[in-house]
C-alpha cells in the first residue's frame, strides 16, 4: 500500500533536497512559453509607449517644409533650424520663463502650506479639526471645471487677469497634498514629538527642526506632481493670461498650431516644454521608492 505524504513529510523533503533543487512552488512558475509571451508584451507595451516620443524628435529635427509619412520617421535628414527658431525667438523664451514661475513658485507654496496644514491636523488638537478637515478634503470630489468660472471671476475684480499672482494663488489650496501630508505626518512615532516638548521645543523649531527633515520623501514626491501639473496646466492660464507675454509654453504652443506655424517648429517647442519634466522626474524618481517604502514601514 502506497504511504500518503502528509504536509510535513512535504516539508521535509524540500528540506532535504538539494539547494538548487528547493522549488516547492514549481508548479506556478511560468513556462519558457509564458516568459517569451511575457517579454513579447512588455516589448510591444513599451514600443508604443515610446513612439509618440521618438515621432516629436525625429520630426522636430527635420527640415521645413512638407513631411510625408512614414519616410519622415526615418532619423534622417536632420536639421536644427526649428530649433533655432524656437530658442532664437523672444516669444518662446517670455513664455518658458512665465512657466518657470508659474511652476516653482506653486510647488514652493503648496508643499509649504500643505505641510503646515498637515502638521496641525495631524498633531494638533483644536475644536472642530475633524469637520473642518473632511470639509476640505470634500473639494476633491468637487470637479476643477465647476470652480472654473466663479475663480476667474473673483481674480478679475482683483486685478489679477494678466499677473503672475493671478496665476498661482487659486492653485494654492491642494486638498490632496493637504490629506497625504496629514497621513504621513500622522505616522510618525509619538515619542518624537513627547520628547521634542519636553525638551521645550516651540511649535515652529518643531516643525522646522524635526517635521520637516522626516518628511522630506513626501515632499520630493509631492513637488515632482505639483511641478508636472502645473508645467502642464492649461486651462487655467488660458484664461488668465490673456496677453502674449503672460502666455505659459502650453498656451503659447497650442497659439503658434493655430496660427499655422510649421510642423517641425511647434514639436521643436514640445520637446523644450518636455525636457524640464524629464528632469524633474528623473530627480525626483529616487524619492518615489523611498517614500513608499517608508509609508509602508510604518503601516
Amino acid at each position: 500500500m502506497t504511504a500518503l505524504s502528509t504536509p510535513a513529510a512535504l516539508d521535509a523533503d524540500v528540506a532535504s533536497a538539494p539547494p538548487g533543487e528547493r522549488r516547492p512552488y514549481k508548479a506556478l512558475e511560468p513556462t519558457r512559453g509564458g516568459k517569451a509571451a511575457r517579454a513579447v508584451l512588455l516589448f510591444l507595451a513599451a514600443v508604443v509607449t515610446l513612439f509618440p516620443f521618438y515621432a516629436m524628435v525625429v520630426l522636430s529635427l527635420k527640415p521645413t517644409g512638407a513631411i510625408v509619412m512614414p519616410e519622415a520617421l526615418l532619423p534622417w535628414p536632420i536639421s536644427g533650424e526649428a530649433y533655432e527658431h524656437v530658442l532664437g525667438a523672444e516669444s518662446v523664451l517670455r513664455w518658458t520663463l512665465n512657466t518657470a514661475v508659474y511652476s516653482i513658485v506653486s510647488v514652493v507654496a503648496v508643499l509649504f502650506l500643505a505641510s503646515l496644514a498637515g502638521y496641525a491636523f495631524a498633531r494638533k488638537r483644536f475644536p472642530g479639526k475633524e469637520v473642518m478637515f473632511w470639509s476640505f478634503i470634500a473639494m476633491i470630489m468637487v470637479p476643477y471645471h465647476v470652480t472654473l468660472v466663479p475663480s476667474f471671476i473673483v481674480i478679475s475684480e482683483a486685478g489679477g487677469v494678466n499677473t503672475y499672482w493671478g496665476l498661482i494663488l487659486p492653485t494654492l489650496a491642494n486638498a490632496q497634498a493637504v490629506f497625504l501630508m496629514r497621513q504621513f505626518i500622522k505616522s510618525l512615532p509619538d515619542e518624537l514629538f513627547e520628547a521634542a516638548m519636553l525638551d521645550g521645543c516651540s511649535e515652529w523649531r518643531m516643525y522646522v527642526s524635526m517635521v520637516l527633515p522626516l518628511i522630506k520623501p513626501i515632499l520630493a514626491t509631492l513637488g515632482v506632481f505639483v511641478f508636472l501639473w502645473h508645467w502642464n496646466d492649461f486651462l487655467w492660464p488660458l484664461i488668465v493670461g490673456q496677453s502674449s507675454d503672460m502666455r505659459t509654453l502650453t498656451t503659447g504652443l497650442a497659439s503658434l498650431n493655430a496660427e499655422n506655424a510649421p510642423l517641425n517648429v511647434v514639436l521643436a517647442g514640445s520637446v523644450v516644454a518636455f525636457v524640464p519634466i524629464f528632469m524633474a522626474y528623473l530627480v525626483g524618481q529616487r524619492y518615489f521608492t523611498e517614500g513608499v517604502t517608508m509609508t509602508g514601514v510604518k503601516g
